[in-house]
């Protein structure tokens, strides 16, 4: 191919972009505008039952950003074991847990500055949780005391809290 006919592939190509980004719905505009995208992915690959996709872009006060996006297809998780999954959530479903994840968000990393918070609890029953947290996978440590939530389970953290709104 020539350099002529190969810029000017790039060029029609370019165009294409172009006009797919100036149309395309933006955040809250169009019904269904990431879900449409997913569903024509699904029917590519065959998958009749369908799928779930959850993704996000976020950027935590401490100044980290994170972009994560998984899917998968209603038949894995419809024939899987449910019952591997309850220490995830159960990690979850203590008040204290929650706000030490969100403290450790938020950038109180170590259990001296999680000890200094109000109404979470002792400095042992404040360990307690955070192994809960850490063996879960919601947590883990970054040495000498430091906790963080792990780049891969930040989206996810935010989307079982999305769900949990009314």
């Amino acid at each position: 191919m020539s350099l002529e006919q190969r810029v000017a592939d790039l060029e029609r190509r370019l165009a294409v972009l172009e006009s797919v980004q100036q149309t395309a719905p933006r955040l809250g505009e169009g019904d269904f505008w990431a879900l449409q995208g997913f569903k024509e992915q699904l029917a590519e690959l065959g998958a009749a039952d369908g799928g779930v996709l959850f993704t996000g872009a976020v950027r935590l006060p401490t100044g980290e950003r994170y972009e994560w996006q998984h899917g998968a297809l209603a038949e894995g998780l419809l024939d899987a074991d449910w019952t591997e999954s309850a220490e995830s959530f159960a990690a979850l479903g203590h008040p204290v847990r929650m706000r030490l994840l969100r403290e450790i968000i938020g950038g109180r990393r170590t259990a001296a500055e999680l000890a200094d918070l109000d109404e979470v609890g002792t400095t042992g029953q404040i360990y307690h949780h955070l192994r809960q947290l850490t063996g879960a996978g919601w947590l883990h440590t970054t040495g000498r005391g430091r906790y963080e939530v792990p780049p891969g389970r930040v989206v996810p953290l935010l989307v079982a809290l999305s769900t949990a709104r009314p």
